[in-house]
């Protein structure tokens, strides 16, 4: 008897042991190493050894999101449990008896109120420890009745998701949320609210294919699992072996699904960041301080002195002139670059986001050329594919929806031309963006910076005013190219150039632009800060002025502009043509 109380005696202590470290470590399930808890709480509950991100409940959500972890909790509608009467192993009654009591939740969805960087949001989360986030009645209907607060309220709404799909118990009625949650959805756009939808992991089914890939924005938090079967399905389905990043984070953004991949971390201030602009807050100008990258002011470039004409050419093309993603280093404050044409690719040379100009809360975009090898190489020198147009387009409609001021910076040699190009739909993609941006109902400046090369420039160079820095030049092809075709010689490549009248001097004669904006003496390349001043001051100047217009007369007024363009111009017949034909 001795011997027994003593034996439990210590079975009591090891359970209150065991009970113990339970609650003070925790097995990462990727590396399989304990982390004490401490310190994975202090890590915003990541493994501080493999960096793995583990699900976090609805409270903790809200704690990483909201101000000062201040929020208030909102009521869920209640709905019937087990309207199936479904059972499989286990009672489907039973399943949600069982998650209620271990997760503290009624069902999978959990929504609160609270500010984010000030402007009040209703934040909404799908909790994938409530039987792995799925998707039933109960979720569908708090989804859906958060989304009509918000609309209700006019607060900014972030979903953010953790999914296994849509739930097995309630088959149909558990389908049927993907349309009634894309109701609500369009209920949200419909009323201008900020949609941002955080993507965590893992999030799949008919969660990702319905309200989850339907957001303004979208915000992949960084190792998430994403997308639509599940891998084991797929590889079972084609029979062969996927990638190893296939359907992670990095592997949406690569593919255009997502704008940003973000550490845990960095997402309260990145959605605040991105609301201060979607919701029209005030910023100061931002103070323009750059500095002109050192270049060879001695070295002489390649065939200038030829004539004006190829010299302004030359000039537009110069290496050290600044870029459009210089520009926005120099000129725009709360910079987001967002990516992604949600079909197919994220396209570098397409660069858009949104940010302050001068204190203008706008929808940016423009062709980045990039300045060394690698960037150049992965910017397509500025050639942008059909999915950066899409992008641009994707730009054009969310400066229409929150009425922003829409500010584009082209500078190309024109659309890029390849097969992938042509299989995607270059043709299609370029004559889309100038169709969005003639009937975009928001303010539209355009800027051309450099080289405005064809239909690659005018795609998004269709604005309400149309600038152009003085040395860049507006061809409908580069005149090296078009010396080979008619004069049958690149050396007349000048002659062409003075032919084509593609001066800014010219496209003004031709009222083809609103504007010259004046660069320094030499040109852009030799003194940034002068260029961005000048620059940056223009496009306020036509922003502010077109803000005090009507907004639905944009469109009518954009498009008489277009109309009328051309139609009293005495075309210029190069005397060469003649004698070569």
């Amino acid at each position: 008897m001795l011997f027994g109380k003593k034996s439990g005696i210590k079975n009591r202590n090891r359970e209150r042991y065991e009970r113990v470290r339970r609650l003070m470590w925790i097995k990462c399930e990727s590396c399989g190493k304990l982390v004490y808890y401490k310190d994975y709480k202090e890590n915003k509950y990541i493994c501080p050894r493999c960096g793995r991100a583990f699900i976090m409940n609805p409270k903790q959500r809200f704690d990483l999101l909201f101000d000062d972890n201040s929020w208030q909790r909102l009521p869920s509608p209640n709905v019937s449990d087990d309207p199936l009467k479904f059972s499989d192993r286990v009672p489907y009654q039973e399943r949600l008896d069982s998650a209620r009591a271990e997760t503290g939740c009624y069902d999978a969805i959990t929504s609160a109120d609270g500010t984010i960087g000030g402007v009040p949001t209703t934040v909404c989360v799908l909790n994938g420890l409530f039987m792995m986030g799925s998707m039933g009645r109960a979720a569908g209907d708090a989804i859906v009745a958060a989304m009509e607060h918000a609309v209700a309220e006019h607060r900014a709404f972030v979903m953010v998701t953790s999914s296994g799909g849509a739930r097995m118990q309630e088959n149909i009625l558990s389908l049927m949320q993907m349309a009634r949650t894309t109701v609500a959805v369009n209920k949200l756009h419909a009323n201008g609210i900020p949609y941002i939808v955080l993507l965590t992991d893992p999030t799949f089914g008919g969660v990702t294919a319905s309200f989850a890939m339907l957001g303004d924005i979208h915000i992949a938090e960084k190792g998430a699992r994403i997308g639509f079967a599940g891998r084991r399905v797929i590889e079972q389905n084609i029979r062969e072996k996927l990638p190893s990043n296939f359907q992670t984070a990095e592997y949406l953004y690569e593919h255009g699904m997502v704008d940003m991949v973000v550490a845990r971390g960095d997402l309260h201030d990145t959605i605040a960041r991105v609301l201060a602009v979607l919701t029209k807050q005030t910023r100061e100008p931002k103070q323009i301080t750059v500095t002109t990258p050192v270049h060879d002011i001695s070295k002489k470039i390649r065939g200038m002195g030829e004539n004006e004409a190829y010299d302004k050419v030359l000039l537009a093309r110069h290496e050290n002139r600044p870029h459009f993603l210089d520009y926005i280093n120099g000129i725009v404050s709360d910079w987001t670059y967002l990516a992604g044409d949600r079909c197919f690719a994220e396209d570098a040379a397409m660069a858009t986001g949104l940010g302050f100009w001068r204190g203008i809360p706008a929808v940016i975009i423009g062709q980045e050329q990039g300045r060394t090898i690698e960037t150049r190489q992965k910017h397509r020198f500025g050639m942008v594919n059909p999915d950066g147009y899409r992008k641009a387009v994707r730009m054009m409609r969310m400066a229409e929806k929150f009425q922003l001021p829409l500010i584009s910076l082209f500078d190309t040699a024109g659309a890029f031309a390849g097969r992938e190009g042509e299989e995607r739909g270059q043709s299609q993609a370029v004559a889309s963006s100038i169709a969005a941006g003639l009937s975009m109902r928001a303010p539209y400046v355009a800027v051309n910076v450099g080289q405005g090369g064809s239909g690659g420039a005018i795609a998004i160079g269709t604005g309400d005013r149309v600038l152009m820095l003085e040395n860049a030049i507006y061809s409908v092809i580069a005149p090296e190219s078009c010396a080979s075709i008619l004069w049958r010689d690149n050396n007349y490549r000048a002659t062409a150039s003075a032919a084509m009248k593609l001066t800014a001097r010219d496209m003004a004669d031709m009222n083809v632009i609103d504007e010259i904006i004046h660069e320094p003496a030499g040109g852009a390349h030799t003194d940034w800060q002068t260029t961005m001043e000048l620059l940056a001051k223009s496009v306020e100047k036509h922003i502010t002025e077109l803000q005090q217009l009507p907004i639905e007369e944009l469109p009518t007024r954009r498009a008489e502009k277009f109309l009328a363009m051309t139609r009293d111009v005495e075309i210029y017949r190069p005397e060469h043509v003649g004698e070569e034909h």
